[in-house]
Order: structure tokens, then sequence, then C-alpha cells
């Protein structure tokens, strides 16, 4: 089968593409800027296009034509296969369609999707279980992002609630039509494809009912909004809820309680021990054992970017963390202050996307940065003035956090020199963002925050 990548260089899209080329397609595709990692991936594999769209590369010998959100709706190499008639698939339909024949785990929810299939992934790996998988980071177990065979007979699927393509408009995760779904719960997000709490959570009522019959739902019961819309559904499914396993923490060290004892973890947060409760509860759905998952658990180190671990000295520690909302950025910080409960909390979030600018969403991080001793929040200037949007005032993020001793960087410079002005002793760095701080390696910022000149010298 031959296929062609329109935006091959999307994070999923070079990943699927290299998956498909792995399997024994016939692969090619475009993309008019093309980012690392994506670029040596694709490299290494041979599938790296030249710059640009080829709409003569298109030809009626191609079986099908992927397309990813990068693209526009008038591409011209898009609208060269629709006038030739190819069929033309988002990235989830395709995966949908390679599946058909699996067993199809798919893992929504506002948060932790990364987390709690990176934990799946990680257990059934360490008893030999064979899998196909999507996941939306890079893991340091796995080589890339997407696997897919002939033969495995489950794929553990992370189902992203964005729009699928630019010429369709569904939900990503709607398109998987699961047999085994899990929700680990809903905060409103993408504010630009959904403008009210309301259509976002219409999004995963959706999602249920795209549920197979007879499959099941795994979901959050600590979730007030997401335990009504359990409730109110009608679906002839089964439905188990979890709720997050009671814990300890002792000299640094998270320990779950279990009938088996406490086990010592690697990661910490409570959000993080409900996404291991919502991987327990996935596992033991596809019969792993409770003996299997808690042996495997506790050598989970965590998923890229989620609480990761950057640097430390003998006092402190800097973490970065992907916080995408507010209830993320908010479960964060408490879950450091938590870990570390005589350390004072310096955390900046920089505000990536432009819909979290927007004055309605914004409103919504009030009071998630309560916790922390030093708050900041970066916006990148730069980033503002491409999109032609307002600059953001002081007194705009005071209010909406509702924190008036908020800090507000406005370029990447001044986030370096107050850390290299603060003192560390007695307080840790916690890095949060859905974006890269303007491109800026994180290790700069731990050390300007963590290495000071000695005393005498400059």
């Amino acid at each position: 089968m031959r296929v062609h990548f329109i935006a091959i260089g999307g994070s999923i899209m070079h990943n699927l593409a290299i998956a498909l080329a792995q399997k024994g397609f016939i692969v090619s595709g475009s993309d008019d800027h093309i980012y690392e990692p994506s670029r040596t991936n694709l490299a290494r594999e041979g599938l790296l296009p030249k710059p640009g769209w080829y709409p003569e590369h298109i030809t009626p010998d191609i079986d099908a034509v992927v397309i990813g959100m990068h693209a526009k709706a008038d591409n011209p190499e898009l609208l060269k296969a629709q006038e030739i008639g190819i069929k033309i698939y988002s990235y989830p339909e395709f995966i949908y369609e390679q599946t058909r024949e699996k067993v199809r785990v798919v893992i929504g929810g506002s948060h932790g999707k990364t987390t709690i299939t990176s934990i799946i992934m990680h257990v059934l790996k360490s008893i030999g279980r064979d899998f196909d998988y999507l996941v939306g980071a890079k893991l340091d177990e796995f080589q890339y992002m997407v696997r897919l065979t002939k033969d495995a007979p489950i794929a553990i699927i992370e189902g992203d609630e964005y729009l699928a393509s630019p010429i369709d408009q569904r939900p990503k995760f709607h398109l998987y039509k699961p047999n085994i779904a899990l929700i680990s719960g809903i905060a409103w997000d993408h504010v630009n494809a959904f403008p009210t709490f309301e259509k976002y959570v219409d999004q995963f009522r959706l999602f249920i009912k795209h549920i197979e019959p007879k499959g099941t739902l795994v979901y959050n019961k600590e979730d007030k909004k997401l335990q009504e819309i359990v409730l109110e559904d009608q679906s002839k499914i089964n439905k188990h809820g979890y709720r997050t396993p009671e814990y300890t923490i002792n000299k640094g060290v998270t320990y779950i309680h279990t009938a088996a004892g406490d086990i010592p973890l690697q990661v910490f947060g409570r959000h993080n021990l409900s996404n291991i409760a919502a991987a327990f509860t996935v596992c033991d759905w596809l019969g792993v054992s409770r003996e299997a998952f808690y042996n495997a658990i506790r050598n989970f180190r965590g998923a890229s970017r989620r609480l990761e671990y950057v640097a430390s000295d003998d006092d402190s520690v800097v973490y970065q963390d992907f916080a995408h909302t507010p209830s993320k950025l908010k479960a964060s910080i408490h879950a450091l202050k938590e870990q570390f409960p005589n350390k004072e909390l310096v955390a900046i979030v920089e505000l990536h996307t432009y819909s979290s600018l927007s004055e309605a969403y914004l409103n919504e991080y009030k009071d998630t940065m309560q916790e922390a001793e030093y708050p900041a929040v970066f916006i990148n200037q730069e980033a503002l003035k491409q999109k032609n949007a307002e600059a953001i005032t002081t007194d705009t993020l005071k209010k909406a956090f509702n924190q008036p001793d908020l800090i507000y960087f406005n370029n990447i410079t001044s986030i370096g020199e107050y850390l290299s002005q603060m003192d560390p002793e007695g307080k840790n760095l916690l890095l949060m963002s859905s974006g890269n701080y303007g491109g800026v390696n994180l290790v700069n910022y731990a050390d300007k925050f963590l290495v000071k000149p000695a005393k005498g010298q400059a």
C-alpha cells in the first residue's frame, strides 16, 4: 500500500509515517517546515522530504493520503488529491483502519492522558505482552511514539479531544471507536475549538457513545462533571469507576497502600497517583494480575515533561511539567508542595497557546498558583505579535490569577535574570509550559537558579 503524508513533520504524523514504513508500506510525505526531532527521525528512516508542497507528486497510484492539522484546507497537494479522488484520512481515521481487528484501548480526558497511556505501555512491556500504540510524548522505553504491526492483538491509543484535521472538525478521540475507553477527568481546554465549557463537555458525552457495544468505560469517580455525564449516559456498556489510592510520603518517597503492602514509587503527586489507579483499572480489564502491575509500577519513572526532574544540588531541585490547563497547573504546584513541604516553591508557567489568553479562559486560572511562594507567568511577546494579538498587561494577569504578588515576564532574558538573582537555598523551581519557553534549554534556567558564584566572586 502506498501512503502520502501532507504535513509529515508533525509529532504524531512523522511517527505514524515511520511506523507504516516499518510495517512495509510505501511512504512519502511533504511539509513546508520540519523541526527537530521530526527532521532527524525522518532522515534516519529515509523519509525526510524536500521542503515545500508539490502537487505534481500526488499521482493516482497513491492509495491513501493522510493530512495533518498543520496543513490548510487549500493546501495544493490536498486539492490535487481531492481532484483525483484519492481517499483522504486524518491520522486518527487511519489509525482506526489499521487497528480495526484489535482490542482498542483509548485513553481520553483533559489531563493525564500521556501518563496513563505510558503506564499501561510500561506494564504491558514489563510482562511481555505484544501491543501496538500511539502516545503523545517520547518515552524512554520506546523508540517512537507510534507502533503498528500485523499481529499485535491490542492497540493502546492516547485519545486527544482536539480536531482531527483541517477538513475534519471532529475531535480525534471520536474516531477510534474503543473497546475499552478511559476518561481521566474534564477541565475546559481547546477554547478556540470549543468556546464554552458545555460544548467541550459535549465532546466527552459523544466519546462515550462511540464506545463499541458491550465495551467498557473506565472513569474517574472523583470528577463531579464526569460522574454526572456517566450517570446520564444510557449506552449498553460496562462502566467502572476508580479513585485515587491511599498513600503516604516518607523521606521524599511516595508509597501507595495496597492489599499486598506499601509500594514505593518513583513518581509523586496526587494526580499521578490517580493516573496509576486509572492504568491499574485498564490493565485489570486486559487481564494483568495485581502482582504483575505492582511489580512493574515500582520502576515507572514518568513520561517526558510530566513532572520531570531537570537538575538539583544538595538543597534544591528543579522540575519541568507539561501544564496545558489551569487544573493541571494547580495540581502540579500542589504535588511539589506536598512532596517537599519544607521548601518554598518558585513556579513559572508559560501561557503558550493564544486560546489560553482569551479573557474568558484566563479567568479559569483563578487561584491556581496560590500554593507557590514565588508565582510567575511568562508570555512570549514575539508569539503574540505573530498572531496580531494585543499585549497582556500585568494587572490583567494578577486579576485573572487572583494573585497580587504574581510576576510577569514578557521576554526570555528577564526569566534568566530573575533566576540568577534569586537565592535558591530552601527553594525548589518548577517550570511549566505546553510550549518550549521560546526554545531555551531548561537546563540553562536550572543552572541560573542553582549555580551561584561563590561569595566574594563576581
